[in-house]
């Protein structure tokens, strides 16, 4: 087994995250089970923010809510001191009952609407990630109408490609994300911004992918935008406070992928973007981060119950297992890959090799292809490793599966922080038919 953060095996052969038993805290709370070792995403997020604060380099680091949104995790980033990114009317209603300190929050989305921004005006947000001139239109018109400032960075698409499933490629020129830096249109939308009487740009944005393992992509990112900006300064006198370089940084979900520490991206993206500027003639800007991913993806485990054993002799044994694509669509959609362990007998001894089928009524509810256990019995807990990312944001109640909770494990204490939904929540917004009209 590989060793995520506080995971642990112990005297009884069972998983422990936290301190907390697996095998108890699924009795306690049911399965399927979302669980989160909470030391590891505060041990992220520091190494994220320590690495800006020991190169004395003034940043923010956004936590991008995306990956997993609730009350309790934008509280955890509170704490943790980090800004927040939303990309909906719901992610920033999500931060407000939270508490969220609203200068750090930045709002990103391709087609934010009236009311959503309207909302972020009236919350008073610390910034506003513009991806489009309808958008920027609608923020000068909102801020003009109100006398009200805001703070913007332009999204723009430098046309540097991370080598990642295409599905999650962001930063190359045919994307429906921001402008583009190549064609003239990043240019025109600064000219129009900078007219904005009460529109204060900040800076630029971009993000170049997701799921990157190296830095390559960030430096040739931060080398052209800051060419960019020194043609802009030249031509524009416009000198960015700001360069938001994004997320995407990649984390271990099997034995092929090969991450770098937080650490070893802060450092390089810092590294360039000194040099550039420097070399340019600008003043040093502000630099923002935005880890999603990365501070929660293998701080999570999805804990399931096996069930049905099908083997289909000569060709492949199928273990079915108590969720599926409801709780986890990302092997359906992107052929994610995870591994996974018989968390109620972790030190037994491999013995065969299974396919994890969900339970949902699709031939492609796969949630893993060939997978060595002990020999699997129904009834066993199989924990599935790295779902703590577009896990739970991505769940859905198809077949009328109902969402499973989500519990936070520290120091020995299991935290229940989203209940596990009831069939009674499934129906709560149907309306019905009503009865048949008689003559």
């Amino acid at each position: 087994m590989h060793k995520y953060g506080t995971a642990a095996v112990n005297d009884r052969g069972h998983l422990e995250i936290g301190g907390v038993d697996v095998v108890e805290a699924a009795a306690q709370f049911g399965t399927p089970l979302y669980l989160y070792d909470v030391a590891l995403i505060r041990e992220r997020a520091r190494g994220f923010k320590q690495t800006f604060d020991k190169l004395g380099v003034t940043a923010q680091v956004a936590y991008a809510s995306k990956a997993f949104a609730s009350v309790a995790m934008m509280q955890l980033a509170e704490q943790e001191e980090l800004s927040l990114d939303v990309v909906s009317g719901g992610e920033l209603y999500t931060a407000q009952k939270a508490g969220f300190p609203a200068e750090r929050i930045h709002f990103h989305g391709n087609n934010k609407s009236r009311e959503e921004l309207e909302m972020a005006f009236d919350a008073g947000i610390g910034c506003i990630v513009v991806d489009n001139f309808l958008e920027l239109d609608m923020i000068g018109e909102i801020s003009e109408a109100r006398g009200q400032a805001m703070n913007i960075l332009l999204r723009i698409t430098p046309g540097i490609e991370a080598h990642t499933h295409d599905y999650i490629l962001t930063g190359q020129e045919d994307s429906k994300f921001g402008f583009d830096l190549n064609n003239g249109q990043a240019e025109e939308a600064l000219t129009i911004a900078l007219k904005k009487p009460f529109v204060h740009v900040l800076g630029l944005h971009c993000h170049i992918g997701s799921q990157i393992f190296e830095t390559t992509g960030f430096i040739l990112a931060a080398e052209k935008i800051i060419g960019k900006l020194a043609d802009w300064h030249n031509r524009l006198s416009f000198e960015s406070e700001v360069l938001n370089l994004g997320g995407g940084f990649g984390i271990r979900y099997t034995a092929e992928d090969d991450p770098l520490e937080p650490a070893a991206y802060v450092e390089e993206i810092i590294r360039k973007v000194q040099t550039e500027t420097k070399k340019c003639g600008l003043k040093m800007p502000e630099i923002w981060i935005e880890p999603g991913r990365s501070l929660v993806g293998d701080a999570g485990i999805t804990i399931y119950e096996t069930g049905s054993i099908k083997d289909v002799p000569n060709v492949r044994k199928y273990l079915a297992v108590d969720g599926g694509m409801s709780d986890n669509i990302r092997p359906a959609l992107y052929e994610a890959k995870y591994e996974a362990v018989l968390a109620n007998r972790v030190n037994d001894p491999v013995e065969e090799t299974v396919s994890i089928a969900g339970k949902c009524c699709e031939s492609g509810d796969m949630l893993i292809w060939d997978l060595p256990l002990p020999k699997a019995n129904t009834g066993d807990l199989l924990a599935m490793f790295c779902t703590g990312a577009y896990g739970y944001s991505m769940a859905n109640n198809y077949n009328r599966i109902p969402r499973p909770p989500v519990v936070f494990a520290e120091k020995g204490e299991a935290k229940l922080v989203i209940r596990r939904e009831t069939f009674d929540d499934l129906i709560k917004l149907d309306l019905p038919l009503g009865l048949p009209q008689t003559n």
